[in-house]
């Protein structure tokens, strides 16, 4: 007998134990005991990591986290404070990519810009490289590590407790609880950020803990079930993760604003899954397509706009721009925007192609931008054929995009 279908045999058997209702009432109280997690209050311990060289304003921690099988876990990290701190300053939580760590550089970016920011590391790992010719993960293992990430949601028929996105999802939020207890920062105006992975991370955790600020997932999403590449594969027959896990689950729980930040050729995340997750949510939101960002660590930290949406959040109580409305008559499009700020010029960015987005071709024209007192207005003739498009405004260096939209291709 093959192995395919010993298999096989295996998960008709696991069916016929547990019958439809029982698997429906055990991925419920799954959900239940994941939603526990955004009411954790926990200021978590705190440990110095001396060895790690930091600044008189940027230092390396460990925190204490929740066990993972029995076993005590801590969670690396750096933390730094701006160097205004006379009136109480916000804060941001940074959770990074796969194959990253606790960036310090991440950390001092968002202190130049007048917040206090901790980026930690989710896989128990710091940020010391180990030997290029080693196998396994690019950066040493601390004494108290939780669960590595084994590929993507592959933990699903493990224990919810055992499973490294519960964990992830719980270091960001005891992440918070810290930065909130330091009497230099504001505990009401802490937001979430994290970048590829870190984005899945922050995606997930905003419809668990409503008590961030803002959020900027940068690149990642969630609605990957049906993604046209690995993401798809992967996570199609993961029945526990599309009811669980996938952020849609709780997508309309969000009501924090959020920038969704990524670029139109992103080969991971697709702009139809991006654009599920934004329209799902309640709360104001962003969406900025950068062309030519390119997808890593640095490409996502270095563009402004986190930072300007997050400085407009945290100062206005709003995203610095919004769009109020979008209308598509034949051919022609327009786009609404509503904002303070002075805005530049329009293009129009659009594909004629089928498929995964980030493999199509992206093609700009230009846009028509008017301005009616607060309200700006882009309009564009789309090209025959088109089978998907937005429409980018800048505003110094800073860009807004419109909803992603999917047209039927001929």
């Amino acid at each position: 007998m093959s192995k395919t279908t010993v298999l096989l045999f295996a998960v008709l058997a696991s069916l016929q134990a547990f019958p439809p209702v029982a698997i429906a009432d055990q991925f419920a109280q799954q959900r239940e005991q994941v939603l526990k997690l955004g009411e954790l209050e926990t200021v978590p311990e705190v440990h110095p990591a001396e060895e790690f060289e930091g600044t008189e304003n940027v230092k390396a921690l460990f925190y204490e986290a929740l066990p993972w099988q029995g076993k005590e876990t801590r969670v690396f990290a750096w933390l730094g404070m701006p160097k205004e701190t006379s009136k109480k300053v916000p804060g941001v939580v940074l959770v990074h990519g796969g194959g990253g760590t606790a960036y310090r550089e991440w950390v001092e970016k968002w202190n130049a810009q007048g917040f206090a920011a901790i980026s930690i590391a989710v896989e128990g790992q710091t940020d010391i490289p180990t030997n290029p010719g080693r196998r396994g993960s690019r950066w040493e293992q601390h004494d108290w590590p939780g669960p590595h990430r084994p590929g993507i949601f592959s933990d699903s028929d493990k224990q919810l407790t055992d499973q490294w996105i519960y964990h992830a999802v719980a270091d960001a939020i005891l992440a918070r609880n810290l930065l909130r207890s330091l009497p230099e920062v504001d505990g009401d105006r802490i937001g979430l950020a994290g970048i590829s992975w870190g984005g899945v991370v922050t995606s997930t955790v905003i419809g668990i803990d409503s008590r961030f600020a803002f959020a900027v997932p940068i690149y990642g999403c969630g609605h990957l079930y049906d993604a046209e590449n690995h993401w798809g594969a992967a996570l199609g027959p993961n029945e526990q993760y599309r009811q669980v896990w996938d952020p849609m689950v709780r997508m309309d729980r969000v009501t924090m604003p959020v920038l969704w930040l990524s670029w139109p050729l992103d080969n991971h995340f697709p702009l139809d899954a991006q654009s599920a997750c934004y329209t799902g949510a309640p709360g104001p939101r962003m969406v900025s397509l950068i062309p030519g960002m390119g997808h890593s660590h640095p490409a996502g930290w270095n563009p402004p706009d986190s930072y300007a949406f997050a400085k407009s959040v945290v100062e206005n109580g709003a995203p610095w721009i919004e769009q109020t409305g979008s209308k598509h008559d034949g051919n022609q499009v327009s786009v609404s925007f509503r904002s303070d700020r002075q805005l530049s010029s329009a293009v129009l960015i659009s594909t004629t192609d089928t498929g995964f987005t980030g493999n199509r071709e992206w093609k700009q024209t230009p846009a028509h931008l008017e301005r009616t007192k607060k309200t700006w207005t882009a309009t564009a003739v789309l090209p025959e054929d088109t089978t998907g498009w937005f429409i980018n405004v800048k505003s110094n260096d800073l860009t807004a995009s419109s909803d992603y939209a999917e047209l039927p291709s001929n």
